[in-house]
């Protein structure tokens, strides 16, 4: 097999831990020698053991057996391995540690924490490294975490739910304006982000829970709630969840709290008047809007006051399909 081979082997197996590593980006890792692989490791869940290490202590199995030293192996990392002492120890430091004398590498760690400080520590060790293999594919798997720490926000997305006449509720009562599918659709996407913003009126009014209820492990998204009034924390919403509440009306502040934070990505779903604040800020990345083909009419609470708003944001249509009898469009700038 060769280095092309061992990559993308290693970035598509990550993908299956994509909803346990989160918010940390998914990576993968491969030891081998010559053509065949000794062992394989990925970040599995967040918080614990880093691919490398799972990887490198697997192959200790075959100490002796398959080879007789580490510097006889080499090592296929998706991304650059951490130089840093966060929740776990330093990869790159424990990569040094074991022997190894080459490393290929599938992109440079955007996170100023390692950002080159990684490959430095194995280069400064007389390790040969090699890196820029798939780094557009490692990128594209992990494009919270990158987008993150290159543009020093995490990625915002607004989900709304509109009737065929652009309406989002009524004033005095809930009402459900989409398909089960599509409601089921959006469980999935709550599952991708590493948080989800809501105001005061959507956690009163409709006493949301907000948590992606889907069949497979994930770590929830944590959950940001806006508001300036008062609130019980025994609502579905604080339920078995971490809950950050800000009282403050400045979203740039509010999003860029989390710039030094794990949280690379937050899904905004709340009314109209948030929604339209956030959008006027200009820090939203993305909008998906579910359209149905019900109407709610002149009762109904518009989602936006002029026609063609989402446009006049600066967004364009992306995406475009059906989903039962709804359509969901995804827009972003």
């Amino acid at each position: 097999m060769n280095y092309e081979e061992l990559m993308l082997r290693a970035i598509t197996k990550a993908e299956k831990f994509k909803f346990t590593a989160k918010p940390n980006p998914v990576v993968g890792a491969i030891v081998f020698k010559d053509n065949e692989i000794i062992s394989e490791g990925y970040h599995e869940t967040y918080g614990k053991n880093h691919a490398e290490i799972n990887a490198i202590e697997k192959a200790k199995n075959y100490l002796g057996k398959k080879f007789e030293s580490f510097s006889e192996l080499s090592l296929i990392c998706t991304l650059e391995p951490c130089s840093h002492h966060g929740k776990t120890g330093s990869c790159a430091d424990f990569i040094v540690d074991t022997g190894f004398k080459n490393i290929i590498i599938g992109a440079i760690d955007p996170n100023p924490k390692v950002a080159g400080k990684g490959i430095k520590i194995l280069q400064d060790n007389n390790i040969s490294v090699e890196f820029g293999l798939f780094e557009d594919r490692v990128e594209k798997q992990n494009k919270f975490f990158f987008y993150k720490h290159k543009n020093k926000k995490p990625y915002i997305t607004i989900k709304i739910a509109s009737s065929l006449d652009g309406k989002s509720h009524y004033n005095d009562e809930r009402v459900f304006i989409t398909s089960q599918s599509s409601l089921d659709d959006v469980q999935k996407i709550r599952a991708e982000y590493d948080a989800i913003l809501t105001g005061g009126n959507t956690l009163r009014n409709d006493n949301p829970k907000m948590n992606s209820r889907v069949n497979f492990a994930l770590n929830q998204p944590k959950k940001i709630l806006l508001t300036n009034n008062a609130y019980s924390k025994e609502l579905d919403f604080f339920k078995n969840a971490s809950v950050d509440v800000f009282k403050i009306n400045d979203l740039k502040k509010i999003i860029n709290s989390y710039q030094k934070s794990d949280i690379c990505s937050i899904l905004i779903e709340a009314g109209p008047k948030l929604v339209n604040s956030f959008l006027k800020e200009g820090i939203v990345d993305e909008l998906i809007v579910y359209s149905s083909t019900k109407k709610l009419g002149e009762k109904g609470i518009n989602w936006f006051y002029e026609d063609n708003a989402i446009e006049n944001y600066g967004f364009k249509l992306e995406s475009s399909y059906k989903i039962d009898t709804d359509l969901k469009e995804i827009f972003k700038k």
